[in-house]
């Protein structure tokens, strides 16, 4: 009898414990373990590197504690009625960010990757106080995000490799970037360099034309327009082509020193070019012998000069803040 009493004790003080130790595993405001939290975000992970979000499962994997692991969501809206042209790029490069953590040797479930579409998500911009795309947010695994964890784009741009240096510098998380083979540029050099070695052939017993100044002069100034306008400067850092501006509207010049958009350099080359060709003509206009005509070549070369150093320097001061001086336009 002295044993079943004590069988019956033991088996009620299990009885009593399980629930308590299973309420202690269970996070304090849902009914999911943060072990099966991880083991979920890791078997959404193994299907697709950037996960998405809705209102539910942000508010379960990303503001529910507890949590152990750093969050980085991207805000953003890919749906064609939005017309949100860099959201697309964003996201092209946001995802291979993600791939390459996700296939690199250091992959681990300190840090995941998901997504919130606006369309799908509208509540989660309305409690993260968001009225513009693309927005990248770091949360970290203890505390709120501070103001450091919101990913300056207008200033740094949004390139995968921008994109990996300041999750390094929020979670100390090194990533390095893998981009998927893309052949495009190569074969558009092969069939440059084809269709000029075909043409030297067909012109190999006349090939005065390489000894053309003008010709040779135009190619170094359509060379020096690429280089001035910041063409290389688009190849390092792929800027987006435009920007929404937080009112909704298209911003065409980037507000910063430090950046620029790829339309902006477009803009910088047509200002440049209209310069030069205003020098061209008054030069020429020294040179012609015709009083009419040379007078003629003259003002227009002076209008073309003005106007568009003029639109070129107020283009530098909307870039550098505080600059004094302006021409003709502010």
């Amino acid at each position: 009898m002295r044993l079943l009493a004590t069988v019956g004790l033991l088996l009620t003080l299990c009885v009593t414990l399980l629930p308590e130790s299973d309420a202690q595993s269970r996070s304090k405001g849902g009914s999911t373990s943060l072990g099966d939290k991880v083991q979920q975000l890791m078997d959404m992970t193994m299907k697709k590197s950037v996960l998405r979000l809705n209102g539910q499962t942000f508010k379960e994997f990303v503001k529910t504690q507890p949590r152990n692991y750093s969050m980085v969501v991207m805000f953003t809206a890919l749906a064609p009625s939005r017309q949100c042209v860099i959201c697309r790029h964003a996201h092209d490069e946001f995802v291979i960010v993600a791939n390459s953590y996700r296939f690199s040797p250091g992959y681990s479930s300190r840090l995941f990757f998901a997504m919130v579409d606006f369309d799908e998500g509208s509540s989660v911009f309305q409690m993260m106080r968001l009225n513009t795309a693309p927005v990248f947010m770091h949360f970290p695994a203890k505390g709120k995000p501070k103001g450091s964890d919101t990913m300056d784009i207008q200033r740094v741009g949004f390139s995968a490799e921008v994109i990996a240096k300041w999750i390094q510098e929020r979670t100390d998380v090194q990533i390095r970037v893998f981009r998927p083979p893309n052949y495009s540029g190569t074969l558009a050099m092969a069939m440059l360099a084809s269709l000029v070695g075909g043409f030297f052939y067909l012109r190999r017993n006349n090939l005065e034309f390489l000894a053309n100044k003008q010709m040779w002069g135009f190619m170094a100034i359509i060379f020096c327009f690429a280089m001035v306008s910041g063409q290389m400067w688009n190849h390092i850092r792929s800027p987006p082509f435009v920007h929404k501006t937080q009112n909704g509207g298209v911003s065409y010049i980037h507000g910063s020193s430090q950046g620029q958009l790829v339309i902006e350099t477009y803009i910088v080359m047509f200002l440049n070019a209209m310069i030069v060709a205003g020098m061209i003509l008054l030069t020429e206009a020294g040179n012609s012998t015709d009083a009419r005509k040379g007078r003629i070549m003259a003002i227009a070369g002076l209008f073309l000069v003005a106007v568009f150093f003029s639109l070129i320097l107020s283009v530098f001061r909307s870039k550098a803040q505080g600059y004094p001086y302006s021409f003709l336009f502010k």
